[in-house]
């Protein structure tokens, strides 16, 4: 284990060490400045008005970062511990911040549904270079595809990227 994660730090050589090709295309949609990264799937940004909004991502899960009911709930149900949940929703977190710096500006695009019971903005999250951040998290392995209708405009492309990273055992799938 100490081999691989040496080779993957010093050469980049191994599939399971290189970050995920994702299609890129040009930003577009509510430019937004990040503030705060709050977990893996959630994350507060400002507006060019000033306005600040709590963003949920669209179509993709992470495992929860803190002790809380739902994680408890979710160790019930998968029989996976509270501790280790909570590890693999800091690992998600992490590489949500990696990605989403504060400063950074990002572009909300919203499906049929802008915001959710909890009051956050519902978004497809686009980054300067052009990659979806739902996407790079389900493609590195640190998200699981969960779609909730009608916001179903990238599910087919979730479930792939998904797929994909099940079958290379990327981030959590590698456990």
């Amino acid at each position: 284990m100490l081999k691989v994660a040496l080779l993957c730090l010093v050469f980049m050589l191994l599939p399971a060490c290189k970050p995920e090709k994702v299609e890129k295309s040009k930003p577009t949609g509510t430019p937004c400045t990040v503030v705060h990264v709050v977990d893996g799937d959630t994350f507060e940004c400002k507006l060019s008005s000033g306005q600040e909004l709590k963003v949920r991502l669209i179509g993709v899960d992470t495992p929860e970062s803190s002790d809380n009911p739902k994680a408890r709930k979710d160790a019930e149900k998968t029989g996976i511990s509270v501790e280790e949940i909570v590890r693999m929703g800091k690992l998600s977190k992490e590489l949500t911040k990696k990605l989403l710096p504060k400063g950074e500006l990002v572009y909300l695009e919203q499906d049929v549904q802008p915001t959710d019971r909890y009051g956050r903005t519902l978004a497809y999250v686009w980054l300067k270079d052009g990659r979806m951040l739902n996407e790079v998290l389900l493609l590195e392995g640190y998200a699981q595809v969960y779609t909730i209708p009608p916001n179903v405009k990238y599910q087919e492309r979730f479930l792939q990227a998904q797929r994909r990273a099940r079958e290379e055992r990327r981030g959590l799938w590698g456990f």
